[in-house]
């Protein structure tokens, strides 16, 4: 999920629309207790950011139509970002003590897998350098902060500044393959890891090995 930077009046707002029924502008005033105006301006930066929707409810007889808002699926997603990082590596734990190294592999493989197929979807360069590329630009439409550039053999290298995958980690550092993993099935060539965020360097960084027409 893209960094979002929100304010603590609008935070709350979206706590009070989390896991309740549909509220209205009245009822969230009531609740915070602050102006319409006020209520109104965090609910319109929220609608923008897509933490909540709204949807029209026509009153009986000539009463004026209002509207009710609820949070969205990105507003729990939000959330529950600040757990993932106690309940991720603790399911990475339970599924080693369960099945062993074997488990976890078969675990990774799949995960690799079904990833592969969404990107798959919206790369469709011919040459593994053309997805590549478009897997970058993929990857930052989804708010990741990820560069491209050519190494001195002329090699595309992608340099991901940010990690999705930073609450998955753990010692044995599984997530780190699945990462490389998942990079080579969506190009379709093999790439190599050239730097490590849990190594020292200020990000992890993969290289293709492909030729230009393969």
């Amino acid at each position: 999920m893209a960094e979002m930077r929100l304010s603590a009046a609008s935070m709350r707002i979206v706590k009070l629309l989390v896991g309740r029924s549909p509220q209205t502008v009245t009822d969230l005033i009531r609740q915070t207790k602050v102006t319409r105006t006020a209520v109104t301006e965090q609910l319109n930066e929220l609608l923008a950011a897509d933490l909540i929707q709204r949807k029209l409810e026509r009153l009986p007889g000539r009463g004026r139509p209002r509207h009710r808002y609820s949070a969205t699926l990105k507003a729990l997603q939000m959330l529950f970002a600040g757990q993932e990082h106690l309940v991720v590596p603790a399911m990475w734990k339970a599924i080693a003590e369960i099945g062993g190294s074997e488990l976890t592999r078969k675990v990774v493989r799949k995960v690799t897998r079904s990833l592969a197929e969404q990107y798959r979807a919206r790369v469709d360069g011919r040459t593994p350098e053309e997805r590549f590329v478009q897997m970058v630009h993929v990857m930052r439409e989804e708010g990741a902060l990820v560069d491209t550039e050519k190494d001195r053999e002329g090699h595309l290298v992608m340099r991901k500044r940010s990690c999705p995958f930073i609450s998955m980690f753990e010692e044995s550092q599984t997530v780190c393959g699945l990462d490389q993993d998942l990079i080579s099935a969506v190009v379709g060539a093999p790439v190599s890891r050239i730097a490590h965020r849990h190594k020292g360097d200020p990000c992890c960084a993969f290289r293709l090995h492909a030729s230009n027409g393969k």
